[in-house]
């Protein structure tokens, strides 16, 4: 059976050998690089641009970026028929197309939020190593936390007040490089479909934009929510331990007062970029009204018949002016942010959507159309990978790395813990 074929329904008339090749993995490729992308940017906001209130938000936006950089890639080894030929994009990395430059923008924006996290999280090695090293009785748990957090240390026991300096001054610099190398490593997947010229919905100098800002606002908004669950979290637990000790020193109403301003300022950034990426999709959505080359008669059907729900009602009303609206209103809650912030993933997803799969629903005859239906329920490993089982466990990955790499590099502390980090 030929690659597609199970979720393709034709229409008209289509040429035989075409199918919707690229399926919900392939759109959740461009959307799980976009969230590297964005909480990078989110954390660069202070490390390098020094807006203070954003600081606790820097340091989970850090390490969530860090947690959804091992799963930017699986998308792509779901959807390979062969997933072990996805390591030659990293073992012969070149420039001679853009799937091959992933290799070295992938490797090269990991080595540097390693770094980043590295300086960061250096005084904390060093701290739970020196007690571990110097206690004789070890358990076999501390044995192996010693052994963790010495081999981070990198031999590096320097903390003397000079040497946190040259730390911060290390991660500013790495910040403001891995800025546009986070921009590049989303903006080459626009790249990759706005190159196609045989496909009149992706070919415009615009999509890498588009993709990037899209990209931006996503990271944001995926940050924030999840840093609203996990305070609410915080808050629950606290509530049910009642004691201050229990949550790392904070009470209820310590965490809920400094979760309110986080939000609402980070809220304001994710506004601005918001608006910078509904733009740019209306003025390519004009533009193309306005030029109406030959293919636009083909695109217009599809654009305002065949996916007008998906395009006008899903992603521009539910996905974008909705949680504007949400967002803009003054007193932010955390209840409104939450619908607003889940609305604008959704959005952004909507987006990724009907880029791919809208990209292929006309054949090139340009008197057919298909139509692509996502296997829900999986009979085979085929329907798994490619249908809602497969998205959603690209989707729950970098959650579970998030909740592992905690351990090692705490979003949250006492304010023992922040000095000793910041």
């Amino acid at each position: 059976m030929v690659h597609g074929e199970l979720w393709t329904l034709k229409e008209l008339f289509v040429y035989p050998n075409e199918y919707i090749y690229w399926s919900v993995q392939i759109v959740m490729y461009p959307f799980m690089t976009g969230l590297v992308a964005g909480a990078f940017v989110l954390s660069s906001l202070y490390h390098v641009f020094g807006i203070k209130q954003l600081k606790d938000m820097a340091r989970f936006a850090l390490v969530f970026s860090f947690a959804l950089l091992f799963a930017a890639p699986m998308p792509l080894l779901f959807h390979l028929m062969q997933p072990f030929r996805g390591m030659h994009v990293f073992m012969t990395p070149h420039f001679t197309s853009a799937i091959a430059a992933f290799g070295i923008v992938f490797s090269g924006y990991g080595a540097i939020v390693a770094s980043e996290l590295w300086f960061l999280y250096r005084k904390r090695f060093v701290e739970v190593s020196l007690p571990l090293k110097e206690k004789k009785d070890k358990t076999l748990l501390e044995w192996i936390k010693f052994v963790i957090f010495c081999t981070l240390t990198l031999g590096a026991y320097d903390i003397s007040e000079e040497s946190l300096k040259r730390d911060e001054k290390a991660i500013k610099i790495l910040a403001g490089v891995g800025i546009p190398v986070a921009c590049f490593l989303h903006g080459y997947a626009g790249f990759i479909f706005g190159s196609v010229k045989a496909n009149a919905l992706w070919m415009t100098p615009l999509m890498p934009v588009i993709f990037i800002m899209s990209a931006i606002v996503s990271g944001i908004a995926l940050c924030l929510l999840t840093y609203i669950v996990t305070m609410e979290i915080r808050k629950f637990v606290a509530v049910r331990k009642r004691s201050r000790a229990a949550y790392r020193f904070q009470t209820r109403e310590e965490i809920g007062g400094v979760e309110i301003n986080v939000i609402r300022m980070t809220a304001k950034y994710l506004l601005f970029f918001l608006i910078f990426a509904i733009s740019l999709e209306l003025l390519d959505l004009i533009f193309r009204g306005y030029t109406a080359v030959k293919s636009w008669d083909v695109l217009r059907t599809i654009i305002y018949e065949k996916d007008f729900t998906n395009i006008f009602i899903l992603q521009y009303t539910i996905g974008n002016l909705i949680p504007f609206i949400l967002l803009l209103l003054p007193n932010l809650s955390i209840k409104r942010a939450v619908v607003g912030v889940a609305l604008v993933l959704f959005g952004v997803f909507m987006m990724r959507w009907n880029v791919v799969i809208g990209g292929q629903a006309f054949s090139l005859s340009f008197a057919g159309y298909m139509h692509y239906h996502m296997p829900i329920i999986p009979h085979d490993w085929e329907t798994f990978k490619e249908g809602l089982g497969g998205a959603v466990s690209i989707f729950v990955m970098p959650f579970v790395l998030f909740w592992i790499m905690d351990k090692i590099f705490p979003v949250f502390g006492s304010d023992k813990e922040k000095r000793a980090t910041h």
